[in-house]
């Protein structure tokens, strides 16, 4: 069995369960009221559960290399929802970037014209755009940066891309499916006019349940003997000799 469900599944999962109608071949095929609904609040859902946790399946990286030639602005991506804090590094000169400046210290670093003596790159995201200080930037900065996609759907009729509306059956959605059925059945009875409570508590239980495991977690220890791997510890990686 997939880890995900299409669409066309979902949709009719809903549609059984709360006595609409009958499971249709084709949800986008159909002038049943009940379907062009569901598959209307369905992208309603796929944007709200972008808003409520970092879903490790919505994770990407996103790389560019700078060019004295530039501006120093740069596009983000298409699909760009947010970036993910302190991920930042240009792996140049190995260093992370320093980020992201208010407007107060954007403001600082251009008024004091610090180009000559800034170590580190600096950026900042402003009107839709990713900024590098010193700009124009150094060449050949390797700037890389992981960052949460609005795309959450794999389109059925193009694998390996990704988009973020269903408009096809065959459309996979690319979250938990009992997470995003919950979701949408509470959607659809609220939107007519039904009693949700019993809908919306076993969506909050399970939307607690899936934002907590979908990534993992260090183990707490209060001990002394705390098992782990360091990058760095002198008496678990660290030669005797050898320090030049």
């Amino acid at each position: 069995m997939a880890r995900f469900k299409t669409i066309n599944d979902i949709v009719n999962q809903i549609v059984v369960e709360t006595g609409t109608g009958k499971a249709v071949p084709d949800v986008f095929g159909t002038s049943d009221a009940a379907f062009i609904q569901l598959t209307t609040l369905a992208n309603s859902c796929g944007y709200e559960l972008i808003e409520v946790s970092k879903w490790e399946v919505m994770l990407r990286e996103h790389s560019f290399i700078t060019s004295s030639a530039d501006s120093g602005t740069y596009d983000l991506p298409d699909d760009f929802a947010y970036m993910i804090n302190q991920t930042g590094w240009d792996r140049t000169n190995n260093v992370p970037l320093l980020g992201p400046l208010s407007s107060q210290e954007w403001q600082y670093l251009e008024g004091r014209d610090l180009v000559s003596h800034t170590i580190y790159a600096s950026f900042r995201e402003h009107q839709g755009k990713f900024d590098i200080f010193p700009q124009p930037p150094p060449n050949g900065l390797n700037i890389h940066f992981e960052y949460m996609s609005r795309n959450w759907v794999q389109p059925g009729a193009a694998p390996g891309t990704y988009t973020d509306k269903v408009a096809q059956a065959g459309d996979i959605v690319m979250f938990e499916p009992t997470l995003f059925e919950r979701l949408l059945k509470v959607r659809f009875l609220e939107a007519r006019g039904f009693d949700t409570t019993a809908a919306a508590a076993r969506f909050d239980k399970s939307l607690q349940a899936w934002a907590a495991t979908d990534k993992g977690a260090p183990v707490l220890n209060a001990g002394r003997n705390q098992r782990g791997f360091p990058y760095l510890g002198t008496y678990s990686n660290l030669p005797d000799t050898g320090y030049g």
